[in-house]
This record gives C-alpha cells, sequence and structure tokens, in this order.
C-alpha cells in the first residue's frame, strides 16, 4: 500500500513559493523499484538511498526534469549535479574514457567515487545537468537497491544529495522527508546510508587528477592506483571561494552542509552557550557524551556525521562546537564537510 505523507491543495505552494505536491515513502521493493521508475519516466523526482548519502532523482536526459531537482532543493542552477548509471561502460558512452579515469574506474566502480569526463559529442543528458560546461560528472554506485533502480530505468539519473541546497546532507529516509517532503514525488526507504559521506569527485579531463571534492575513497588510495597504473600520481585541489559563481562540480561552494547552529572547530572544550561534538579522548557534552567515534574511529566517524548533524539540529541548539578531526584518510572527506559546514552563510 502507498503511504502519502503529505497532501496538498491544488495550487498550494510552499514558503518558498514552490509548487507543493503529495510526497509518497515507500519500503524498498519490487513495487516500490517499478513505481520510481514509472515516476522519473514521468519527469517526477525520486529520493533513494545510496551507499553515501541519499540522492534525489530525475531523468539526467531530461532537461525539464532535472530542472525540477534544482527547484526542489533551491540549488543554483550554475552548481553542476552527478549523473548515475548502472555500469562504467555505461558511464564512458557519456564521458570521454582516458588511462586515468579507466585505472580508477576499475579499482572503485561501483563505489563511492565520482569522474568528471569530457563530454562526449553524442551525450545524451541534458546541459543543465553539467550547468552548461562540456565537463560532465559521472558516477556508478554500490549500493544494491540504486543499482536495481539504475537497472529498472534505464537511463542515466541526475541525483544530487536529496535535501534542501546547503543544509545537512541526509543518510536516512527521514532526513529527506523532514527537509523535502511536499517538494519530491517519493522517497525510497532503504535504511540508514553506509558511508555517510558523499563520494569522492576526481576531474579526470587534464594531464593530472584533480580532487575536486574529497570523500569516500580517500587520496593514498588514489594515488596507489596511479602509481601501479603508471600514470601521474600528483593530485591537485583547486581553491573554491564563496564568490566562485561557476564550479565545475558539486559539494565546491564554501557554504554547505550547514546546521541551523553555528558551528566551531577543532574545540577542545565547549563555551558556556556550546554542545561539544567529541572525538577520540575528547568526551562531548551530556551525561551520555555526544561523540563521532569515542574510539577515534574515522570509518565511524564519517557514517555518524551528517545523522548526529540532524539529531543536533533537532533539538535547536545555539551554538556547536566539534572536536579536533585528523586530517588524514577519511578524516580529509570529514573535515572538507565540516569547513564547509562552519562557513559564513
Amino acid at each position: 500500500m502507498m503511504n502519502f505523507i503529505r497532501r496538498c491543495p491544488l495550487g498550494a505552494k510552499d514558503r518558498l513559493g514552490y509548487d507543493m505536491r503529495m510526497t509518497e515513502l515507500l519500503p524498498l521493493s519490487d513495487l516500490s523499484i517499478a513505481r520510481a521508475s514509472a515516476i522519473l519516466r514521468t519527469g517526477g523526482l525520486v529520493a533513494f538511498p545510496t551507499e553515501t548519502v541519499y540522492g534525489l532523482g530525475a531523468n539526467a536526459n531530461n532537461a525539464a526534469a532535472v530542472a525540477g531537482i534544482f527547484g526542489a532543493k533551491n540549488r543554483p542552477e550554475f552548481n553542476p549535479l552527478i549523473s548515475h548509471v548502472a555500469t562504467p561502460d555505461a558511464a564512458f558512452a557519456l564521458g570521454q574514457k582516458t588511462p586515468m579515469a579507466a585505472a580508477l574506474a576499475d579499482a572503485f566502480w561501483p563505489g563511492p567515487m565520482t569522474l568528471v569526463l569530457t563530454r562526449e559529442p553524442d551525450c545524451p543528458i541534458a546541459m543543465l545537468t553539467s550547468a552548461g560546461l562540456e565537463k560532465i560528472a559521472l558516477r556508478v554506485p554500490a549500493h544494491p537497491e540504486a543499482q536495481r533502480l539504475l537497472a529498472a530505468f534505464g537511463e542515466p539519473i541526475a541525483a544530487p544529495s536529496a535535501n534542501m541546497s546547503g543544509k545537512i546532507s541526509p543518510s536516512r529516509a527521514a532526513h529527506v522527508m523532514q527537509s523535502l517532503a511536499g517538494r519530491i514525488d517519493l522517497v525510497l526507504d532503504g535504511g540508514a546510508c553506509e558511508n555517510g559521506v558523499e563520494s569522492t569527485i576526481i576531474d579526470c579531463t587534464g594531464a593530472q587528477a584533480i580532487i575536486l571534492r574529497p570523500g569516500g575513497v580517500t587520496r593514498d588510495k588514489i594515488a596507489r592506483v596511479l602509481i601501479n597504473a603508471n600514470l601521474d600520481p600528483e593530485m591537485g585541489k583547486p581553491s573554491i571561494s564563496e564568490n566562485d559563481n561557476a564550479p565545475v562540480s558539486p559539494g565546491q561552494l564554501a557554504s554547505h552542509y550547514a546546521p541551523n547552529a553555528a558551528l566551531r572547530l577543532n574545540a577542545l572544550s565547549a563555551a558556556t552557550d556550546e554542545t561539544l561534538v567529541g572525538f577520540g579522548k575528547i568526551a562531548g557534552s551530556g551525561e551520555q557524551p555526544i561523540s563521532l567515534s569515542r574510539t577515534g574511529n574515522l570509518n565511524e566517524a564519517a557514517a555518524n556525521l551528517f545523522d548526529l548533524l540532524h539529531q543536533l539540529d533537532a533539538l535547536k541548539l545555539p551554538k556547536i562546537a566539534i572536536a579536533p578531526i585528523p586530517d588524514t584518510g577519511l578524516g580529509e572527506a570529514i573535515n572538507d564537510r565540516l569547513r564547509r559546514a562552519a562557513a559564513p552563510r
């Protein structure tokens, strides 16, 4: 039975002036996957789980459907989207395959890695998906239910994180409903996401790999693959300022992933008006200390990050302090998200 979470009268609009609609919340099943595919084929919007976070999907080949993503999220249209496909072969039919891209795809696809490639001349993906650029961001997700949806739909699915633009990314279906209910058609509930931070984005269009956004695949793993393939392992990271208006991939805006509370990083203790989130030996606030990982495990911290920020946001705290996180391995991705969450808005 379909679960209609919100019923809105015809012509109803939210506070941002966006047309309201019914949002279904369905557990993952053959029937709900079929329902999601039908919605995508008619230009609708479907949120679905991946191994990183929940994505908000639309038919990447349909410019009007893709425009719906920008409207639902209140997302700037200069901010490109990632297109999800079922296989590496499907990805390289859309973006040009280079030796560097091939080596990384062999190592990390399916998985939490996005490659930015030069668009093939006959690529059917709508230009709005890549913000009018000749570069295109592509990912092959590992999540089995995301794979089922891609197989059932049979076309690329453009899918940023399923939340209002700039806010905390969703790692559970409930987070999606809190942010987007009434603005999208369907949420497929697949439980909590495994990784908790978004994919690593790597630009493979030049002579060297450029990590545009750190994520689930760490810098040292990428370097190891490129060295083993006799390719240049030197990786740069471009500086993205708040005033840049043409990012070449998602996740490059200075202020992003933000809770409502002010955020202070690298805190060894909390001020009187702050709630401290601990890590490792630094205990957090409360009788049961709040911590990303009491054992200092970066994998656990990454998986807990967005869910914990959502929980703290619900408490309507004025200020949050975060204990230092090592900037190695997955810590690079965690610190990237925290710096953007703490940036001026």
